[in-house]
């Protein structure tokens, strides 16, 4: 009997493809609940890998001692942290979103302004007529919008429990990740050189690159600021300074900066005649504002030199796609894309022709075209 050779087998390339397409979906169906847990604990691992390292060489070489030591400062830097931030939010919720939806808002005197030189006595006046004329029928218009806003807000918290539980899994994951990160280094880029070759190898390289980056630039620079600003906040007797520095850390990520929080502060105290630390709080917002201004840039460039928009739209777009979690996520996935495409394009020299040479050779091109096909 003859041998008969056989073309493509349609058939069975399809049911092939069927079948692998339905395991990756199982798979992803099967690992969602973890994904963004280990998503973030990737980013946190990569980030922290060269502390945990030196770790490891001052603790006599015993990577389980460095994987404690680690583990314990994740434990500092995030569970203790976040834990107490969530339980203060929930419990002042409450008087905040009475205060802002009770009917008893009213603008203040602000007397302390007859103290300023020249102009003191004129703005004052001018400020009194305006509570006088319109003031509490002003505060009374926008009294509701307030209280909706508030309540909304704090609807929110309903939120952190899914957040603290990604941040579970981001700590044991994390954990997982230190004992064994080298040999799953080594599988992601034996599986990305199985797919490009040295080109997928060194893009598995330059993602790392891309998250170093964003979380020294972005989250760093947030936390810092944050947390020098709620000290301020602080020692200058404002209250709920525990919610006000949430809200300053948050304000850091999504890059609007701390003095969204701040300015309102220092207005505070200097309409409650508290001049002197009012004073102070605004020379210390002034360090606290600007510091992003060095601090970013030269993390940011420690891990790799991206631009500062596509940070702020992969915090954005993050916040919007994937809620809290996604203000790490979202500029991490742009950073990586950014990086890869960028490397991609720059394989090949920059065109070097006149533009107005191009054009004219195209259009030449074009009619001979023209006039063959006659």
């Amino acid at each position: 009997m003859k041998n008969v050779e056989k073309g493509w087998d349609l058939p069975q390339i399809v049911f092939s493809l069927m079948f692998i397409t339905l395991m990756i979906v199982a798979c992803f169906w099967v690992v969602q609940p973890f994904v963004l847990g280990f998503a973030w604990a990737s980013m946190v691992v990569i980030a922290t890998w060269p502390l945990m390292i030196k770790l490891q060489h001052w603790l006599w070489g015993r990577r389980s001692l460095a994987v404690i030591a680690m583990t314990l400062i994740l434990i500092l830097l995030f569970i203790i942290p976040i834990g107490i931030l969530v339980n203060s939010l929930i419990e002042n919720s409450g008087p905040v979103i009475a205060w802002a939806t009770s009917g008893h808002l009213l603008l203040p005197d602000m007397h302390w302004m007859t103290s300023i030189p020249l102009v003191g006595r004129k703005l004052y006046s001018g400020w009194h007529h305006l509570v006088q004329g319109g003031g509490s029928a002003m505060m009374t218009t926008i009294q509701p919008y307030i209280g909706r806003t508030s309540v909304f807000l704090f609807a929110q918290a309903g939120h952190f429990g899914r957040f603290m539980l990604h941040l579970g899994l981001m700590l044991l994951f994390s954990v997982l990740l230190y004992a064994r990160g080298e040999q799953v280094g080594h599988g992601i880029r034996h599986f990305a050189f199985r797919l490009g070759s040295r080109r997928g190898d060194a893009a598995v390289l330059l993602a790392g690159q891309a998250i170093r980056a964003v979380a020294l630039g972005v989250v760093v620079t947030a936390l810092v600021q944050g947390i020098l600003g709620g000290i301020g906040l602080a020692i200058s007797g404002i209250p709920y300074a525990t919610i006000l520095t949430v809200l300053m850390i948050f304000s850091c990520l999504v890059q609007l900066g701390p003095l969204v929080v701040l300015v309102p502060a220092i207005v505070w105290l200097y309409w409650s005649g508290d001049t002197t630390w009012g004073t102070v709080l605004l020379i210390w917002s002034c360090v606290v504002g600007t510091l992003d201004n060095v601090l970013r840039p030269m993390l940011i460039r420690m891990g790799a030199d991206l631009p500062m928009i596509l940070i702020l739209s992969g915090v954005i777009g993050g916040l919007v796609a994937f809620g809290m979690i996604g203000l790490f996520i979202g500029p991490v996935v742009l950073a990586v894309s950014y990086r890869l495409v960028s490397v991609w394009v720059h394989d090949v020299p920059a065109p070097e022709e006149d533009p107005l040479e191009v054009v004219e050779e195209l259009a030449e091109i074009e009619h001979e075209a023209h006039v063959n096909a006659k």
